[in-house]
Order: structure tokens, then C-alpha cells, then sequence
């Protein structure tokens, strides 16, 4: 059999299928479907440090090959998450990553530091990249400055894991990476939903309540890879490829294009059992063309 494991910044994964955050709730949502300890990690809902309503609906459309969403990271908070979320999730035998994001520097400086204490969390998910909040969210991860300043300041409060979640709603995305990279991320992902918007032509209305929302599905696949494979050229850290994952060939693309591990994100709402079969048909693709690990196949794209 060959070798699934990697390893993100001392994170050791058993395979590089992880869920996206807010596609596969808090993991416990999906046991039915998967065995979650087969999973490389579970990425759970972007959590804040007070809790959020999110936005009115209507924030989800289904758009050609994708959908809309501005749901406005609704959740209850991290204190709420240590108490209630965190013991029934702690004993799942796999990578519990949790999503943090915030309005201000100081917000994701104290839900960093309250999580950092949780022994079963290895690591976080800054996300710099929500273009579904009106006060921080994208804003942070749109200049190398910003992005810069509050992954400094979280890196200074938390030693673990810190993955950096960018936005390719940027000009240069590899330039946000290195900033970043500089500021102490250990590793980045990428990337998170592109801005898009879609309008009811009867109505004449948006059809989002908050106009634009965040477009994901096969439909941003090809962007998604072409900043991979950007950023994986411009930094040293590791990168998480995700965006438009629907079967295990799109995943191998970006391992190939040099990402570490992946996410899978909106697939998981076709088909809940997506992620081992993508698990499974990574292994497959392996044994198919001789690589003895998937260690191999990371970044051997040839141009």
C-alpha cells in the first residue's frame, strides 16, 4: 500500500484529505456518512470570540457549476465552542482544526489564546479571507500590511499550528502568501471563495440578502489551481489546496500543482461520503503510477 501521511509544519496528517470549513459543520454532523477518523483533519466552522447571528437569508444560491453563499459566520463563540462543541468532538481519533476569524486584530489575538489550551486542538485556521462580514473578514488578507499585522499578532499568543487562510480576491495572492509566510504562518491555505453575486431577473433583486457572497464549487476550480500552484512556487511553508474539489483526479491536480494536502468543501453537501472516496481514489492514483508515497506527487507538475 502506499504512503498517505504528511506532514503540515510538525501537524502530521494519515492522509491529505481534510474537510473545509463550514462544509462539514462540526464533524459529529456527518458521523453517519463517515468514518471521520479516516479523515486527514476536520476544519470545523469559522469560530469567533463573541457569538454571530450571521447575515438575514436569504444567504445561500445555487449558481452554474457552484454556489453562492453569506452566511456570515454565524456561531455561538468560543466560549461556547470550549464548553459544548469541544468535548464532544475531542476524542475523534483525527486533526480537529479549528477556523478562526474576527473584526479586529485583538478578537482573533483572544480566540487564539483561549483555544490554545485545548490539547486535542493541534492547530488553527486563521481566516484573513471571509468576503461575507462587513468589519474584518477579507479586509485583513487584501494587503500584505494587514495581513502582516494580525498574523503577527496571533503568532506572538499562539505556538501550535498556524495555517493562514488567503483570499484570492487580491491582485497578487502569492505576495499576500510571503507576507504572511514572513509574519510566522507555518503554513497557508488557500483558496477561500471568490465575490461573486447573482440577481433574480423577475424581481429585479439580488437574489443574496447582502448583494454578494462567496462563490464556491467545480465552477472556481480552475483559479484555485493556478494560486496553488502561484503560492506553492513563492513560499517554503507548506500550502493547502482547495477550491472546486469534487473527485479525487481534482484533488491529485493540486498535489501536483504543490500542495501538501487539501480541503474539500461544497462537495460535501452533494454527497457526504465524498471525502474517502476521494481518500480512496488518491491511493488508487498511486498504485496506478508507481509512487510509493503521496509525498511524490506533491509539486511534480511538469512545465
Amino acid at each position: 500500500m502506499a504512503d498517505l501521511s504528511v506532514n503540515i509544519a510538525g501537524l502530521h496528517l494519515k492522509n491529505p484529505v481534510m474537510t473545509a470549513s463550514g462544509t462539514f459543520g462540526y464533524g459529529t454532523e456527518y458521523a453517519d456518512f463517515v468514518d471521520l477518523s479516516r479523515l486527514g483533519g476536520i476544519i470545523v466552522k469559522g469560530t469567533t470570540i463573541r457569538d454571530r447571528q450571521g447575515n438575514p437569508y436569504p444567504r445561500l444560491a445555487e449558481t452554474p457549476s457552484g454556489m453562492l453563499n453569506a452566511v456570515g459566520l454565524q456561531n455561538k463563540g468560543v466560549d461556547y465552542f470550549i464548553e459544548h462543541i469541544y468535548p464532544a468532538i475531542r476524542d475523534i481519533d483525527t486533526n480537529i482544526i479549528v477556523n478562526v476569524s474576527g473584526s479586529e486584530v485583538a478578537d482573533y489575538v483572544a480566540t487564539a489564546e483561549r483555544l490554545a489550551d485545548l490539547e486535542r486542538i493541534p492547530a488553527i485556521e486563521l481566516n484573513i479571507s471571509c468576503p461575507n462580514v462587513k468589519q474584518g473578514g477579507m479586509a485583513f488578507g487584501t494587503s500584505c500590511a494587514s495581513a502582516a499585522k494580525v498574523v503577527e499578532a496571533v503568532r506572538k499568543a499562539y505556538r501550535k499550528t498556524l495555517i493562514v487562510k488567503l483570499s484570492p480576491n487580491v491582485t497578487d495572492i502569492a505576495e499576500i502568501a510571503r507576507a504572511v509566510e514572513g509574519a510566522g504562518a507555518d503554513a497557508v491555505s488557500l483558496i477561500n471563495t471568490l465575490l461573486g453575486m447573482a440577481i433574480n431577473a423577475r424581481t429585479r433583486r439580488p437574489v443574496l440578502s447582502t448583494v454578494t457572497g462567496g462563490l464556491s464549487g467545480p465552477a472556481v476550480k480552475p483559479v484555485a489551481l493556478r494560486m496553488v500552484w502561484q503560492v506553492a512556487r513563492a513560499v517554503r511553508v507548506p500550502v493547502v489546496g482547495l477550491g472546486g474539489i469534487m473527485t479525487a483526479t481534482d484533488a491529485v491536480e493540486f498535489l501536483l500543482a504543490g500542495a501538501t494536502a487539501v480541503q474539500i468543501g461544497t462537495a460535501n453537501f452533494i454527497d457526504p461520503t465524498v471525502t474517502l472516496k476521494v481518500i480512496d481514489g488518491i491511493e488508487a492514483y498511486l498504485q496506478e503510477n508507481g509512487f510509493a508515497s503521496v509525498r511524490d506527487v506533491v509539486g511534480a507538475l511538469e512545465v
